[in-house]
């Protein structure tokens, strides 16, 4: 299990690479829920994501040797753009596996940055061929099997614990369960009152699905958001999750598109719809723990263009 100390040496480490986001309070959107909401502004970090922070961490620990051969990652947008923007300002060349379907601008900002893009049929093919290359001798960053990885994305949590005011839940976005693992063990050390909500949508269900199994299975993918759509969870972040979640839960593309339109309109930020899931579970929070719940938001990424988010909501019929 991931330790705070862990976590805050990560911090420290990271700390002249990546950015403290502003945790604040939202009035929007505590008039749009009816309870107070503070967020953390996860979309204003360097690459537009949380990723930015264990990519860093990984990339800082690399020997010598390791740098030289390079690194190689699997992505479906944020952990690739991360990775590719990261080993090029610590000049260490990267290669990012993609899927397809992941969106165009993500495909495009890793191409600009440098790195060698490889692109595959689907997810599942993403994977194999990231585990060829690292047998090949390249070094995996993985997006979320990796307690270095999951150390850096806790310093979110560590943020938070610091930053915020007086918190009774926490909702986190969920795809291989990096992040999630990371702020669930630093809340857990900093604010251990504080409860920890995992939320994952339709199609993307591999953190629910693992609970629900008694630890990591396959799922079949067929959500729109790409940068939740792991083929599995691991067994590192199922074991935190398991152990320091409440609950895990899931909500319609539907929903977390509409989730984006929300928080342009009443929080003033443009998210992207692993972010927007947010807030159609904030709701389901609320009515399982009451009036007297105080909300903190992990605005996970902001990578998606206008012109997709218009896209899901002309597609859902969403105004």
């Amino acid at each position: 299990m991931i330790g705070i100390t862990d976590i805050e040496q990560q911090a420290g480490l990271i700390a002249g690479h990546v950015v403290r986001t502003p945790t604040l309070p939202s009035p929007g959107l505590s008039a749009l829920l009816g309870a107070p909401v503070t967020v953390k502004l996860e979309l204003l970090q360097r690459t537009g994501s949380f990723k930015a922070r264990g990519a860093t961490a990984k990339l800082l620990s690399l020997s010598e040797a390791e740098r030289a051969a390079g690194v190689v990652a699997v992505s479906g947008g944020n952990h690739g753009i991360a990775l590719a923007h990261m080993a090029a300002a610590l000049d260490v060349k990267a290669t990012v596996v993609m899927p397809r379907s992941a969106p165009a601008r993500s495909v495009e900002i890793v191409a600009a940055a440098g790195a060698s893009l490889r692109l595959t049929d689907d997810m599942d093919g993403a994977f194999s061929l990231v585990n060829r290359l690292r047998d090949e001798g390249l070094t995996l960053v993985h997006p979320f099997d990796d307690p270095l990885v999951i150390a850096g994305q806790g310093t979110v949590g560590l943020e938070l614990a610091d930053d915020a005011g007086d918190l009774t839940d926490v909702l986190v976005s969920v795809g291989g369960g990096g992040l999630i693992a990371g702020v669930a063990a630093a809340l857990r050390a900093r604010r251990p009152g504080v409860r920890v909500w995992g939320v994952e949508t339709e199609g993307a269900e591999a953190m629910s699905r693992a609970l629900a199994a008694g630890g990591p299975v396959p799922v079949a993918l067929s959500s729109i958001v790409s940068t939740l759509s792991a083929p599995s969870v691991s067994r590192l972040t199922y074991d935190h999750v398991a152990a320091l979640v409440t609950e895990v839960l899931v909500v319609p593309d539907r929903e977390a598109v509409q989730g984006c339109l929300d928080l342009a309109d009443h929080a003033k930020v443009w998210g992207e719809p692993a972010a927007g899931c947010l807030l159609p579970a904030a709701r389901r929070v609320l009515e399982r723990v009451g009036e007297d719940c105080r909300l903190g938001l992990v605005v996970c990424g902001g990578n998606a263009t206008t012109a997709d988010v218009m896209d899901w909501a002309g597609r859902f019929g969403l105004r």
